[in-house]
């Protein structure tokens, strides 16, 4: 590997680490976060659901900026954007601000973290493209995602147990100072290597071209629409289920204030990404197709989450939660190959940003209505009717295997998209 694509890597590699580290602060604590600031499960997670929204909506416009203007400006006004909302959501906890403002500055984060979908995956590429790398692309992202694990992993825990000794607002502090540093490290690391930008391309027209593309190149391909179609039904409940287990291992191991009890679930889904990395060869020798894969982690996803629903026991409830991050992300570099291989390379980015809005539609539906649930009933109940809603995916799936496509038998490594 030339110096240059060595350099590339690691700048990628550190942003990696300081947007996960930044963001992954809160995430054991969020729902926590918000019922501290005086809203109740439907709120909060309204408040979730607008966050998912905003990334629904500014998905394809960023993405317009990051292939016009520049993958480094779109990052750095992602880092700008989240740093900002940060200090707004501080702001707004310290005076117990209404909801509206909420939804506002929710989706104003989900706004800030599409200027990063996209762009840093098209940076990468463009900057080893133009620095003569001649290695594999799926060992420099292999090392993203580990080093996004133990992002995840160590900003998780350290957020709830820093929480537990101080309060909930100090995490989102820590978060805004790594958003500093991240702005830093991007400003001065990040360069537009192997991309022309095109000043004078017309925004409307590139959005329409996007919609058109992700349409002919995806939707109307029966094995990728199936996935799509299960997309908002697994992604609905996946954030949901994720979000809500902080208030419920509270409530199952009985102290409200043991945040750092909280912020396992977020190290639990953190760990299982690192370990499903490295069981992902034994999956491919076990199992034929990679839609095999999907099915059995639907159907064993699904089960986990009525189990979860209906224990009262704290280590029971735990247990479940491996199981089910586990199955969640095993399945997801199977789905993520499935796709590739049938996607042609110029449309690559506009199919999977349509699939990516596809599941973020689930969650702007799903998370309102489970927070409801949890109100009128409890946490328990909303992992029920959870289990329901994911149980929709797995026909889908069925579906897909149907097709019988051609990236679908596992053993074929190499695939020119259908």
């Amino acid at each position: 590997m030339t110096e240059a694509a060595q350099k590339v890597q690691r700048t990628y590699l550190l942003l990696t680490l300081l947007s996960t580290l930044s963001a992954s602060f809160i995430w054991g604590v969020n729902t926590l976060f918000l019922l501290d600031a005086g809203l109740n499960n439907a709120q909060a997670f309204g408040a979730n659901a607008a966050f998912t929204a905003g990334q629904v909506i500014f998905e394809v416009p960023t993405g317009v900026i990051a292939d016009t203007v520049g993958r480094r400006a779109s990052y750095l006004l992602g880092a700008v954007t989240l740093l900002v909302s940060t200090l707004l959501y501080l702001a707004m906890w310290s005076v117990e601000a209404p909801f509206w403002g909420w939804v506002i500055s929710s989706a104003v984060i989900g706004l800030g973290f599409t200027f990063f979908s996209g762009a840093v995956e098209a940076w990468l590429v463009d900057a080893l493209n133009a620095s003569d790398f001649e290695g594999d692309y799926e060992t420099v992202f292999a090392k993203g995602q580990t080093t996004m694990g133990v992002a995840m992993l160590t900003g998780s825990v350290a957020g709830g147990f820093i929480a537990q000794i101080t309060n909930l607002g100090v995490p989102y502090i820590i978060r805004a100072v790594l958003l500093a540093v991240t702005l830093a490290a991007a400003f001065f690391l990040m360069r537009d290597l192997g991309f022309t930008p095109r000043h004078g391309a017309n925004p409307i027209e590139e959005m329409r071209q996007i919609v058109t593309a992700s349409i002919d190149n995806g939707w109307r391909k029966p094995p990728i629409r199936w996935l799509m179609l299960a997309a908002p039904f697994t992604g609905g409940v996946g954030v949901y289920a994720f979000y809500a287990l902080q208030p419920y291992l509270l409530e199952l191991y009985g102290d409200p204030d043991a945040f750092g009890i909280a912020g396992l679930a977020a190290a639990i889904v953190a760990a299982a990404q690192i370990v499903a990395g490295l069981i992902v060869p034994l999956v491919r020798r076990i199992f034929r197709r990679r839609t095999d894969v999907l099915l059995l982690a639907g159907a064993v996803g699904t089960l986990a989450l009525l189990a979860i629903g209906l224990t009262s026991s704290f280590w029971v409830a735990i247990a479940l939660l491996v199981l089910w991050s586990l199955a969640f992300s095993v399945s997801m570099p199977m789905r993520q190959a499935y796709l590739n291989g049938l996607i042609d390379s110029d449309q690559r980015a506009t199919v999977l940003s349509f699939d990516a809005l596809m599941s973020s539609t689930g969650g702007v539906a799903a998370q309102p209505v489970l927070g409801r649930v949890a109100d009128a009933w409890s946490y328990g109940a909303s992992y029920v009717v959870s289990s329901a809603i994911s149980l929709v995916a797995v026909p889908f799936f069925v579906l897909a295997r149907r097709e019988q496509a051609p990236s679908d038998p596992i053993e074929a490594d190499e695939l020119e998209p259908a």
